[in-house]
């Protein structure tokens, strides 16, 4: 066998680029879930409501640099915000107290895949929307969701796991604003 120098020094150095490269694609720091990709653009309102709403969120975590993208308390609050905003279920949304309703959300369960071509998270938030004044329940309800991202959507799984979770988050969002506006109070 005759194998000269620039051959496999050529050979080592595509080697070497190749899995610079492939490093560069499939690695990376996670990302956390954004308001703008939770927030959903499509609503079904029955009744859009004269009241103001106050926001509490719970249960989200915040995304470490080598962790899974998680949501975040702020930012599911803001994209909750939003949609309350864009579909006029309730006619502001109040910081703090002071609004006529409290609604309250809760993520219980966030159930992600570690690996695979598809990324299909479940998500599972408690929805409580209480009257200001009396602290009585109107509405209570668990909230199951999920989303698929696939590589058509991200090749890098980092990205994908994100978008999963912004499309369960979204669809949860989707759901509890339209049970709410179905409600007559």
């Amino acid at each position: 066998m005759n194998f000269s120098l620039k051959s496999v020094l050529s050979n080592r150095l595509f080697a070497i680029a190749a899995l610079v490269l492939a490093s560069a694609v499939l690695g990376g720091c996670a990302t956390p879930s954004t308001s703008a990709g939770m927030t959903p653009t499509e609503f079904q309102v029955t009744n859009k409501h004269t009241q103001s709403v106050a926001l509490t969120v719970d249960g989200g975590k915040e995304t470490g640099a080598l962790g899974k993208s998680q949501i975040p308390n702020d930012a599911f609050a803001q994209a909750i915000t939003d949609a309350i905003t864009n579909s006029k279920t309730f006619s502001s949304v109040v910081k703090g107290s002071g609004g006529d309703m409290l609604l309250t959300v809760s993520i219980f369960n966030i159930d992600q895949p570690s690996f695979g071509l598809s990324f299909t998270v479940k998500m599972e938030a408690g929805w409580t929307l209480k009257r200001a004044d009396t602290g009585a329940v109107i509405w209570q309800e668990s909230i199951k969701s999920e989303h698929t991202a696939t590589v058509s959507d991200a090749f890098a799984g980092i990205t994908r796991l994100r978008l999963a979770n912004e499309g369960a988050a979204k669809a949860n969002i989707a759901q509890g604003l339209s049970k709410i506006s179905a409600l007559n109070f």
